[in-house]
């Protein structure tokens, strides 16, 4: 079974995936125009998550918390993230947080509308946690990119033992 990672790069997404029988790290790179880049549809998936607000949010804010499960290194530096796939980095600047709720990050190469977000949602009366995504992609790229973030998710569950 394999996992993967979303990583931003210019003009392509990269996606890592690895073996969990071998742990083997393999990548593949999807190339897109820059009129497919300005042409992005947005996209909002929700994830039930068995998870604490506080706890999930640690993974989803703080540098070590998003390079067990998004990135293989995360740096936090003059208020921009350093995402590293493969050796390469990818910034992006937090321009969202609320503290156990939600965290919006924009890639520093992509258009100013186009964003990706987490946010921590729970149910008032049963407490039940999720996490909706909000990401932008392609229209004819939406069903791969839903994979990678169903992927991703799955693998931040077993990340939090959840």
């Amino acid at each position: 079974m394999y996992e993967s990672t979303l990583s931003k790069l210019s003009c392509k997404y990269s996606l890592k995936y690895f073996s969990l029988e071998n742990k083997s790290k393999k990548s593949t790179a999807v190339t897109y125009t820059p009129q497919e880049m300005s042409e992005k549809k947005k996209i909002t998936l929700e994830y039930e998550v068995n998870s604490s607000p506080k706890i999930l949010f640690g993974f989803l804010s703080e540098p070590n918390g998003l390079s067990q499960w998004f990135a293989d290194e995360v740096i936090y530096r003059d208020q921009i993230f350093i995402f590293i796939w493969d050796g390469e980095e990818h910034k992006a600047k937090l321009v969202t947080s609320k503290e156990n709720k939600l965290v919006r990050f924009k890639w520093l190469d992509d258009d100013p509308q186009h964003y990706f977000e987490m946010e921590v949602l729970q149910d008032e009366l049963t407490n039940d946690v999720a996490l909706a995504i909000t990401d932008f992609a392609p229209e004819d790229t939406i069903d791969e990119r839903k994979l990678i973030w169903d992927n991703q998710i799955q693998y931040l569950i077993r990340v939090l033992g959840v």
